[in-house]
């Protein structure tokens, strides 16, 4: 008999199919959370009962209490293993039971699922079919993002599925799957239909949630924030692209008290930021439970900022790094005007005054005044307008000599001080 305390995502699910198909019906799954996994490890190693049964803990942590109890059942001769690879569980290959492991030797990164699998394989406790194997590595490229830079559509559809059925059902239909076809693994012809119609559902529900984005000096970092209760990584990565000039974002699942974090940018580590408030994760991918404390930042300090509008898509005339210069305005009705100077570097007047440094790219000048004024790329109207009575000039002769009174008027405002 063996115990499984898993994540309730992909991986997660990925290891409760790697045990079922390795120990059959010896093996129980328990598919937990970082709120519930120390109450229902705690509560299983105080039952004496269950002193022979071996455990195992993939994909979660548990905290420093239950951390102790573990060791202290394994120093008594209980059979206990955590396989995760997560960098905020390093620490557990301190103990003989600990394997974490956050990359392979190759520079790829591993999930739970294969770590699992790869110890299970060592241990010759499971043996391996191509089917497995392409099913494990679809959910360590999903998990790991890796599907992105790969192109490998099959992972993120994999996942699309699984939040598409109930778990119960697609664990019963991976393992079917795996054992009746054990030479390779691939999605219905059903199962892509449904898919199809499933991301264009995504794609408005991101274009929706983008909307409704409010951007907040959280602690040291500039953060989205947002409320979410689905595609959670679909949505946080394509949030963080369409908005590169934040840290990371937030988004928090009210019903289920939960937020996660995701970023792009290699000097956040987001890991560490969620470890603060009692969770863990990935450098750019982690969650925690939303705690008092985080409530209050979150959503009671924040309450009244209304949301960033999103730059249009439309613009003919106002675009970003023209050579003629960009506009940008915000609620407050200011506008920020981003210009290039001759040695190439941009400089920025707002509220017709120059700010006294200057920016190495136009992303940096862009990224200055989204975070610091809360603006977005002006539409091409309002640019007209504004220009208009800066000039003294009617918005169709503005239009007909755009780049020039664009021109024109920001030296005109360089002038002024």
């Amino acid at each position: 008999m063996i115990k499984l305390f898993t994540d309730s995502d992909l991986d997660g699910l990925g290891c409760g199919i790697v045990a079922k198909l390795a120990f059959g019906d010896e093996a129980e799954v328990i598919y937990c959370s970082y709120r519930n996994l120390n109450q229902r490890v705690e509560s299983f190693l105080e039952n004496q009962e269950n002193h022979d049964i071996e455990v195992y803990i993939t994909d979660l942590s548990v905290g420093e209490a239950v951390e102790k109890k573990l060791e202290q059942h394994f120093q008594m001769g209980q059979s206990i293993h955590v396989i995760d690879h997560h960098v905020t569980a390093l620490h557990f290959n301190e103990y003989k039971w600990g394997h974490i492991k956050v990359e392979y030797e190759s520079g790829k990164k591993t999930c739970a699922t294969s770590l699992f699998y790869d110890y299970l394989v060592e241990h010759q406790l499971i043996k391996g079919t191509a089917a497995l194997e392409e099913f494990i590595d679809l959910v360590r490229q999903y998990d790991t993002w890796e599907w992105e830079m790969n192109n490998n559509v099959t992972a993120k559809r994999l996942n699309d599925l699984f939040y598409i059925m109930d778990r119960e059902t697609f664990e019963d239909d991976l393992l079917k799957r795996i054992k009746e076809n054990p030479n390779s693994f691939h999605l219905t012809e059903t199962e892509t239909m449904i898919l199809d119609l499933e991301e264009q559902k995504i794609e408005r529900y991101i274009h929706s949630k983008n909307r409704q984005l409010i951007q907040a000096d959280v602690d040291e970092y500039c953060v989205g924030i947002i409320y979410a209760e689905q595609y959670l990584s679909e949505l946080g990565n394509a949030l963080n692209k369409l908005n590169p000039h934040l840290d990371m974002i937030a988004m928090m699942n009210m019903s289920g008290k939960k937020i996660g974090f995701r970023t792009i940018h290699d000097e956040v580590n987001v890991a560490e930021y969620a470890k603060r408030y009692g969770g863990g994760g990935h450098p750019k991918a982690s969650g925690c439970e939303l705690t008092k404390e985080l409530f209050d930042k979150l959503v009671v300090n924040v309450f009244e900022i209304p949301p960033i509008k999103p730059d249009p898509q439309k613009n003919e005339l106002n675009v970003k790094d023209a050579d003629y210069g960009t506009v940008y305005q915000n609620r407050r009705k200011e506008f920020s005007f981003i210009t290039k100077q001759p040695d190439n570097t941009y400089a920025v007047i707002h509220n017709q005054e120059k700010l006294g440094e200057t920016f190495a790219s136009f992303f940096d000048a862009e990224r200055h005044i989204k975070r610091k004024f809360s603006s977005w790329l002006c539409f091409d109207d309002e640019c007209l307008r504004q220009l208009g009575a800066l000039m003294s000039l009617p918005t169709d002769q503005v239009k007909s000599n755009y780049p020039r009174i664009l021109n024109d008027a920001i030296e005109k405002m360089k002038k002024s001080k």
